[in-house]
Formats: structure tokens, C-alpha cells, sequence
């Protein structure tokens, strides 16, 4: 990884695209510190303590959440926006259209997901302030003037950091959006530390208990991280063998090839987005006063999508919440189908392959190799649905049964190493480009 940034930083241009997305989040995290005005932070502070619920929220956001910048929304409209978009894709004939016209068609959908993403910012940051009034968090209450300062200061925010992430896609190192996630999570990783070492080492009952805390946490970020490597660069190689054919006086064609499918051929989307549905009730209903609570019946529904009451085996009452987590189990293993079968259409290469002489030995062209490759595909998404499932799980598991209590859980861990290897990849990847044009060029 370090070889590949010092390589990286040799070339001008690709120095270039990494200056621009170091400042692109320098501007980020300093949008992260500034206060949207109006609203009591003292009062707001001791309020947000009460509401554990939202740290999963608070993580996507960078703690920008917890000290209410006008960065306080974050980039959670556009997740929630490209979840809703991808879903309609399929409900709606017409966007399957622009879907399968290529790129012409995927910039048409991206902005129909920008103009929901202000929708969906305008429609949180009304309820934030509305909500916030009500319960006094407000100065000088909940007038028209504040309202409308904080709706604008939190819709601004949203979009300014959606339209950032555009331009380090288009500038910069690319994957704009999961590199402002990325920042955000880790942002909060120092304190995290720090509150595990001051509960499980420092405030051991002995130097004994202490190290072997140290030990064990450790252990596990370890394995944790070096599975999800793992995961995201496990693949399936396909064997393609293209025939030869005669092209005027040269005979072309006969060598073999292969396609890579990737065991995790959803990558972070389906956590992110499985995580997303379940936090984005939570979020909206604390806006009005409303949390999770064993009392009544939508307070109840809220506490069974708390990620935080899951897997706690205090009491068969508490332990019977953990329905939650089949619920975000089933969420990881849809989105990964759903998902993959918008990236990856196996009759388009099956077509392709048809079109090119190509095949795959001992499978028959046409309606045969599509229903080959989508049998290995669902049995590859299974296990890398699996696979995510089983990282999520593991910090959810110990937060419940021992308390530790981290932002940098498995959905965010797996975001992180995730995006990390995407860059990289990318980063190769136009260093790879630049050598071929450069080598043309001579």
C-alpha cells in the first residue's frame, strides 16, 4: 500500500488528483467543526448523551451529529437517495431502461438521486428542526426565522458534501463518496481507543486482566481486518477459451482467458445500505421526541432495529430483541443479490462472449452459459454474503455480551479496508494507464 502511494506520488498528474482529495477533506472535517447557529449546544450535548441509539449515525456522520455543524446530515441523504433510486430501478420500467443504456443512462439516474437526496435532506433537516423546538433545544424557540436558518445550514451542508464527493470522483482519486465516508469513520476511531483501553485495560481489576483485554482486543481487530481482506480480494476465475478464425490472411482467436468473479462481488453496499434502513427510522422518530423503549408499540419497533440491544444475554427479555439482527442478516443478504445482479447481467456476457467466438469449455454458447454463470454467481454472493455477515456480527456480539462499545464495528471496519483497497486498486490502476500512454507515446 505504501509502495504504492510512494510510486504514486513520482507522477504528476496522479499527484495531483491526491493533493485535491487531501484538501477535498481537509474541507470536509473543518465542515465538520462548524456550528449551525441558533441551536443550544450545551443543552443539545446533554440530549444527544440520553440517545444511544444514534451512534451508528453518528459514526457515518464523523461526530459531526453530535456537534451539530452544519455538516450534521453528512452524506446520509445521498446513501438513503441511491438505496431508493436502486430499488425503483426495478419498479419502474423506465428507469430499467436508462439503467441498460449505458452511460448515458447511469448520469440520467444520478441526477434523479441528487434531486432526492435534497428531498430527503430538506425533509430531515424540517423534522430536526421542528423536533429540536419541541424539546427546547432551540434559542429563542421555534420561530420561522430559526427553522429556516437551520433547515437551510443542514440541506447546504448535505448537498455541498455530495457535491464534493462528485468532484474526487471526477478529480481526484475517484469513489469520491466512500472516501468522505471513510474520513468520517476513522475521524472517530481515536476516541473509540481510547474508551477500550480506559474500560478493558486500564480500568482492569489487575495488570493481569488488563493485558489479556489488551491482548484480545487486539486479536480481534486483527482477524477481523485480515478476513475482510481477504473477502474483498477472494475471487472465482471462470475459464473462457475463444475460438480461431480467419481475419484476410491471419488466423486470430485461440487464447484463453477468464472471468473474475469476486466472492464479495457487492463490496461495502450491502452493509451500508442493510445498516442505513434500519438507523433511518431511529433517526427520524428522535427528531419528534420519540426513542427506543420496552414501552408501547412503535418505541418497541424502534428498540428491536437498535443495533445496540441486540445479542444481549442479560435476560431472555432483553436477549428477545435480537430478532433485529436476523432482520439486518436477511437486509446484508438481499442487498448483496440485489445489488450484484445490477452490476453484473450474465446474459450481456454471455452475449458478449457469444459475439467474441468465445466460450466457456464444456458449456454450450447461448441460454447454457447464462444459466451456468448465474448458478455460480448466487453460489459466490451466498458466501460473500456470509462472509460480511459473519464481520458484522462478531463486534455486535461482543458489544452486547461484554459492553464494548466501538463505532468502528464490523460494517464499519468493513467500509474502511473496503475503500481503502478500491483506492489503491484504482490508483494502480491509472498508474497502469498512464505507463501504456506514455509508452505509446514514445
Amino acid at each position: 500500500m505504501f509502495k504504492t502511494f510512494r510510486n504514486a506520488f513520482k507522477i504528476k498528474d496522479i499527484r495531483s488528483k491526491l493533493v485535491f482529495t487531501f484538501i477535498a477533506l481537509i474541507l470536509v472535517r473543518l465542515g465538520s467543526q462548524l456550528p449551525v447557529p441558533r441551536i443550544d449546544r450545551e443543552y443539545f450535548a446533554q440530549w444527544i448523551g440520553t440517545q444511544t441509539s444514534l451512534g451508528f449515525f453518528d459514526t457515518l456522520t464523523g461526530g459531526s451529529f453530535t456537534r451539530m455543524s452544519i455538516f450534521a446530515l453528512n452524506i446520509t441523504p445521498y446513501i438513503t437517495s441511491s438505496i431508493i433510486m436502486q430499488l425503483l430501478t426495478i419498479a419502474i420500467p423506465k428507469l430499467e431502461e436508462l439503467q441498460k443504456e449505458g452511460e448515458d443512462g447511469r448520469k440520467k439516474i444520478a441526477e434523479f438521486t441528487r434531486y432526492v437526496t435534497i428531498g430527503l435532506s430538506l425533509i430531515e433537516s424540517i423534522a430536526m428542526a421542528i423536533g429540536f423546538g419541541s424539546s427546547g433545544l432551540l434559542e429563542g424557540g421555534t420561530t420561522f426565522t430559526n427553522v429556516v436558518i437551520i433547515v437551510a445550514s443542514l440541506t447546504a451542508g448535505s448537498a455541498f458534501l455530495m457535491w464534493l464527493g462528485e468532484r474526487i470522483t471526477e478529480k481526484g482519486v475517484g469513489n469520491g463518496i466512500s472516501i468522505i465516508l471513510l474520513i468520517n469513520i476513522i475521524a472517530r476511531m481515536p476516541s473509540d481507543i481510547t474508551n477500550l483501553y480506559r474500560k478493558f485495560v486500564a480500568g482492569a481489576s489487575n495488570v493481569m486482566n488488563g493485558l489479556i483485554g489488551a491482548v484480545i482486543i487486539l486479536v480481534v481487530i486483527v482477524t477481523v481486518v485480515a478476513f475482510i481482506v481477504l473477502l474483498q480480494n477472494a475471487q472465482r476465475r471462470i475459464p473462457v477459451q475463444y475460438a480461431k478464425k480467419v481475419q484476410g490472411r491471419k488466423m486470430v482467436g485461440g487464447q484463453s482467458s477468464h472471468i473474475p468473479l469476486k466472492v464479495n462481488t457487492a463490496g461495502v453496499i450491502p452493509v451500508i445500505f442493510a445498516g442505513s434502513l434500519l438507523q433511518f427510522p431511529i433517526v427520524i422518530s428522535s427528531f419528534f421526541g420519540v426513542s427506543p423503549a420496552r414501552a408501547y408499540f412503535w418505541p418497541k419497533v424502534l428498540y428491536l432495529l437498535n443495533q445496540n440491544t441486540w445479542l444481549n444475554f442479560k435476560s431472555i427479555g432483553e436477549f428477545k430483541y435480537s430478532i433485529g439482527l436476523l432482520i439486518y442478516i436477511v437486509l446484508v443478504i438481499f442487498f448483496a443479490y440485489f445489488y450484484t445482479s445490477i452490476t453484473f447481467n450474465p446474459i450481456e456476457v454471455s452475449n458478449n462472449m457469444k459475439k467474441q467466438g468465445g466460450f466457456i469449455p464444456g458449456i454450450r454458447p447461448g441460454k447454457p452459459t447464462t444459466e451456468y454463470l448465474t448458478k455460480v454467481l448466487n453460489h459466490i454472493i451466498f458466501i460473500g454474503a456470509v462472509g460480511l455477515t459473519i464481520v458484522a456480527v462478531i463486534p455486535i456480539f461482543f458489544s452486547g455480551a461484554f459492553g464494548a462499545d466501538v463505532s468502528f464495528g464490523g460494517t464499519s471496519l468493513i467500509i474502511i479496508v473496503g475503500v481503502v483497497l478500491d483506492t489503491i486498486k484504482q490508483i494502480e490502476s491509472q498508474m497502469l494507464v498512464r505507463h501504456y500512454k506514455g509508452f505509446l507515446n514514445d
